[in-house]
């Protein structure tokens, strides 16, 4: 008897507690039963609300509807949007949308989106007249007007606005900025600026690039700003270590300063700005001997046999073992061009010296101002040196 008791107690426990899951569903049918047959009647295709097609008030005609106001619980199903759409996972629209689509997951339209696209994760679409944002990616198969803001990607055609990625945008032109944070990709023109971690690529850029490692272009009309690398047909303000330009110029130098550090370098660049990277010796100290610099200069004042350098540089001289010396050095270095090829250039620095070696103490001795640390061990000194070299320009 008490066995018996237990299990119908059980059982009622049971009962109660799908009971109200149970009612939800009866009330949400009755729901879209009503809702169906008063759209059909009175307003059709007009305002759609649902759960997931093909339970909703547009039932199974819902793909070649026209709605103002669209709300699902799941997932919607349309022809047409001409207002609001909400989904909790995902809009599928066949054709138009015209207004505000929103997504927790995902918005899929067949051709234009003439509005606002809002995805949790993911819009698809035709082409675009509007603002696209997701939380991965905005991709496009046709031209966009307006803007594509991602976390991971955008795709598009010729995009008349911005594209802006956590990752990478990719498009055929672009008129307007293009951020990433690893890749630009324009396989025609950019008629702005590009901004990428890592790489830009673009045809001819009518404004700038900036790159954490490595621009490519083939014309660009303002500045080419790498951390390494920049590569162009026509470039004249390269901003990097080395520059690629095809209508520019290429020297490889020898060069000698106060310090007796003689640099066998390679300088790259365009017709005003250059990139400098270059390796030597010190014939001055017996442990630290190797020597390496990098840095970036600019011509002023060109004719056919003068010109006027200024470099800002950054050398070290190491022996590998312990201790620093770094100097950065500001230049002014007048050239003279002897042929077609070859320039002599010499002239004032004004440098900041860091070091922390013996042999570094002593390799230049007056200063214009110098520090030192309470222990007497690291020195750091401004003063006024020099240097000169030739170079071969090719």
């Amino acid at each position: 008897m008490n066995i018996f008791y237990n299990r119908k107690t059980q059982d009622d426990r049971r009962f109660k507690t799908f009971t109200p899951i149970l009612k939800a569903f009866g009330l949400a049918g009755l729901l879209i039963s009503g809702l169906s047959g008063f759209s059909q009647q009175t307003n059709p295709g007009k305002i759609h609300i649902g759960l997931v097609y093909p339970l909703s008030t547009n039932g199974t005609h819902a793909p070649l509807d026209t709605n103002k106001l669209s709300f699902h619980l799941i997932a919607g199903v349309s022809s047409v949007e001409r207002g609001f759409s909400f989904a909790g996972l995902s809009n599928i629209i066949r054709n138009e949308a015209k207004g505000t689509q929103f997504a927790a997951f995902s918005n899929h339209i067949g051709k234009k989106a003439d509005g606002l696209l809002i995805a949790g994760f993911l819009n698809t679409y035709g082409e675009g007249q509007g603002a696209q944002l997701a939380g991965f990616g905005n991709f496009s198969r046709g031209n966009v007007k307006g803007a594509q803001l991602a976390g991971f990607g955008n795709i598009a055609k010729e995009v008349n606005g911005a594209q802006l990625a956590g990752f990478f945008n990719i498009s055929t032109s672009v008129k307007g900025p293009q951020l990433a944070g690893f890749m630009n990709l324009s396989k025609k023109n950019v008629a702005c600026t590009q901004f990428a971690g890592f790489i830009n690529k673009a045809a001819n850029v009518n404004g700038s690039q900036f790159a954490g490692f490595i621009n490519i272009a083939k014309k660009v009309k303002g500045i080419q700003g790498a951390g390494f690398i920049n590569i162009a047909d026509s470039s004249d303000y390269p901003i990097g270590i080395i520059n690629l330009i095809k209508k520019g110029e290429k020297a490889i130098s020898i060069t000698t300063d106060e310090t007796s550090s003689t640099m066998l370098s390679f300088r790259s660049g365009g017709k005003v700005l250059y990139g400098i990277i270059g390796i030597g010796y010190n014939f001055k100290n017996k442990d630290e001997v190797y020597a390496m610099e990098i840095g970036f200069g600019a011509h002023w004042f060109q004719s056919s046999s003068f010109r006027l350098n200024t470099e800002l540089t950054g050398m070290s001289v190491e022996s590998f073992k312990r201790g620093e010396y770094f100097k950065s050095s500001f230049k002014v270095l007048p050239a003279l061009r002897i042929g077609k090829h070859m320039e002599l250039f010499g002239g004032p620095s004004f440098n900041f010296l860091s070091t922390n070696t013996i042999e570094g103490k002593t390799l230049h001795k007056k200063f214009i101002h110098s520090w030192e640390n309470k222990w007497g061990d690291h020195l750091q000194a401004l003063y006024i040196g020099y240097g000169g070299g030739i170079q071969f320009n090719f």
